[in-house]
């Protein structure tokens, strides 16, 4: 049983927590809160209320760990200012503990591109959030090549599934509401195609490459099932979760910069905004031909997704009525 160590709590480093610990892993997850993660596993995961920019109190708790998991998500207007601290502090903290980093990533430090993207194109990206991911991966891999720290990276499309609430195309703005047979948003263009990440496939990919020493060096794609436009997933949503067609409503350019003038997460999309105006495909086939992984069927992957939100909605509703 080896000592693995998360930070962040969100669906992802929650997922990733109870498939190690389902494994029969001792696993340590660090939040600011310390949340609680229920992975149904004979040992429990081990929640730990920490601020992982302390270098010190994070070189503590990462001490004997074989593999230091950061899945972190800063928030989405302050990843130039909270990212670099939380990436040095967990590159120090994973060299002092002879741990390997995997590090949980996206596809903004590409910038835009015209064709799928492999884990070979250039980072070129053009904005400041895309930007400062980018300088995080290439500091982690000078690390890693100086010999001080072994390094991985797992980039992911937009995701969906279990947990997944905001900052998704695919979360509470959209799902909720197609169940219910009411209209739902959409950023961009809904009919040109977009790769989409399920969440469970995210933990298998890094609990891969945290211990498999061919992906050391190396960032990797999570694996994608074939694309789809936003229409298409809202509609196969519907489908699987026997509701009406969708109704889609396009949300523009000027509403998202109105909007964003009192709420700074939308503001923050202008910047991101290519990657709905035109094609945004990722090509993750390294990673499935070297490690033999796929990602789960859309449809099965989407059913859990349905199930899950189906269970918040009879949580509320059983909440609404003892409280009555």
């Amino acid at each position: 049983m080896s000592l693995h160590v998360i930070i962040g709590a969100g669906p992802v480093g929650s997922a990733t927590a109870a498939l190690l610990a389902g494994r029969g892993e001792r696993v340590r997850l660090l939040s600011r809160s310390g949340t609680r993660v229920r992975s149904g596993a004979a040992t429990p995961v081990e929640a730990v209320a920490a601020d992982a920019t302390d270098t010190g109190r994070l070189a503590e708790l990462v001490a004997g760990a074989s593999v230091l998991y950061n899945c972190a998500c800063p928030p989405y207007h302050r990843w130039p200012e909270d990212w670099p601290p939380l990436a040095a502090a967990a590159l120090a903290a994973a060299g002092q503990a002879g741990a390997v980093l995997v590090t949980m990533s996206n596809l903004y430090g590409y910038g835009p591109v015209s064709h799928p993207m492999t884990e070979q194109d250039p980072l070129n990206a053009t904005g400041r959030k895309g930007k400062t991911r980018a300088a995080v991966w290439e500091q982690a891999l000078a690390a890693h090549e100086a010999g001080r720290v072994r390094v991985t990276e797992a980039r992911a499309s937009d995701f969906f599934g279990p947990g997944v609430r905001a900052q998704s195309p695919v979360g509470e703005r959209s799902v909720p509401r197609l169940l219910a047979g009411r209209p739902a948003s959409v950023l961009g263009d809904p009919d040109v195609p977009h790769s989409w990440t399920y969440v469970p496939d995210i933990a298998v990919t890094l609990a891969t490459i945290g211990g498999d020493e061919r992906a050391w060096g190396h960032a990797w794609h999570v694996p994608a099932s074939p694309p789809m436009t936003q229409r298409e997933i809202f509609a196969a949503i519907a489908r699987l979760g026997g509701a009406p067609a969708p109704r889609i409503r396009r949300v523009r350019g000027w509403q998202l910069r109105a909007l964003g003038v009192v709420a700074p997460v939308l503001r923050e999309f202008a910047e991101v905004g290519y990657q709905f105006d035109r094609p945004f495909v990722v090509d993750s086939s390294a990673f499935e031909t070297t490690f033999g992984i796929r990602p789960t069927p859309v449809d099965e992957a989407l059913s859990a997704t349905i199930e899950w939100w189906r269970k918040q909605a009879t949580g509320v509703a059983a909440a609404t009525v003892a409280a009555g």
